[in-house]
């Protein structure tokens, strides 16, 4: 196994089979509710947690699982208990931590930090000491470290699937099927936490994933957090930053406008707050990757603007290059 894939320095990850650098709080075996029912408190409601509602519920037979949910707007749960992807609104975060096996921050990433502190500060009489919590969280350091620094039981977890649109409105039972869904191994997390995570990734058809913390959060800021940010200075280079007036030209490119403009900046269409809590979350990562970016953007600056022009020749090399790398030749 890669060293990557070693969660926090522990030996090969099979939580469900063996407890190799888990530690251990209680008897670390799960217990369940009544006639085997795992009881799942979401807790923010947006596309993730409504996705991961609605796969509990419709891909599998009534009654596997009870799905609690609260967000501090009420009506996307609302809906979704009309929808019969929840089975219980929970009207404050008090009430939704009552008999919870499995706890999942699904709100935005700070917001995600801000309930972790809760949990394991005032509330955490309200948490069972049989209670696994979890996230979906797209960057992983922080989160884990939080946890760790309050002794919670906790597995840091990111599947890695989405949409351009956002809210209860846009989740999918499906949108989890056959995606990667990464998981970090928190320092007080114990066998039984690891064994209710697996259940719950497979549960929602994804493939588990177990990662470090710092190599799940430098490979996304390059595949997905980079290309959020430029997808968004896109739009800044092309249309006008905040602030700014509208560029001159910008309503002129905007009616050429195609699939490759709509396809570079599908990322900017996304919800701004979240935008923003990953940017932060994982800025030092981010801004490594932009800053090789950065270099790149320069040699291309130097080839296009060398004196007497271009060499078209080394311009095909590179596309030819990027295009074959994204091929995937056979790897050993």
């Amino acid at each position: 196994m890669p060293d990557w894939a070693r969660p926090n320095g522990a030996p090969a990850w099979d939580l469900c089979r063996r407890g190799t650098g888990i530690s251990r709080r209680g008897t670390g075996v799960c217990s369940r509710g009544h006639n085997g029912v795992v009881r799942v408190s979401i807790l923010g409601f947006g596309l993730i947690g409504g996705s991961i509602a609605r796969a509990l519920h419709e891909r599998h037979e009534a009654g596997q699982w009870q799905v609690t949910a609260w967000s501090r707007n009420p009506q996307p749960v609302n809906k979704a208990v009309a929808d019969g992807a929840v089975d219980v609104a929970a009207v404050t975060l008090e009430d939704a931590l009552g008999g919870a096996e499995i706890v999942i921050l699904a709100a935005p990433p700070l917001i995600c930090l801000d309930l972790l502190g809760r949990l394991g500060g005032p509330l955490r009489a309200l948490v069972s000491e049989d209670c696994t919590l979890t996230d979906v969280a797209s960057a992983k350091a922080r989160i884990v470290a939080l946890a760790d620094d309050l002794k919670l039981p906790f597995i840091g977890g990111h599947p890695m699937a989405g949409r351009e649109l956002s809210g209860y409105g846009a989740a999918l039972p499906d949108l989890f099927v056959d995606r990667p869904w990464v998981t970090v191994l928190g320092q007080h997390a114990r066998l039984c936490d690891g064994e209710r995570i697996g259940e719950l990734v497979d549960a929602c058809g994804a493939i588990q994933i177990p990662m470090h913390a710092t190599a799940h959060d430098n490979a996304v800021a390059a595949i997905s957090h980079m290309p959020l940010v430029v997808s968004a200075a896109m739009v800044e280079a092309v249309a006008g930053g905040p602030g700014e007036p509208e560029r001159e030209d910008w309503r002129a490119a905007e009616v050429l406008a195609a699939t490759g403009w709509a396809g570079m900046t599908r990322l900017a269409r996304g919800e701004p707050g979240m935008g923003a809590g990953i940017a932060a979350m994982n800025s030092a990562a981010l801004a490594g990757r932009l800053r090789d970016l950065r270099a790149i953007i320069d040699s291309w600056l130097g080839q296009l603007e060398c004196d007497g022009g271009p060499d078209a020749e080394a311009l095909l090399a590179r596309f030819a290059s990027a295009r074959d790398r994204l091929a995937r030749p056979d790897r050993q």
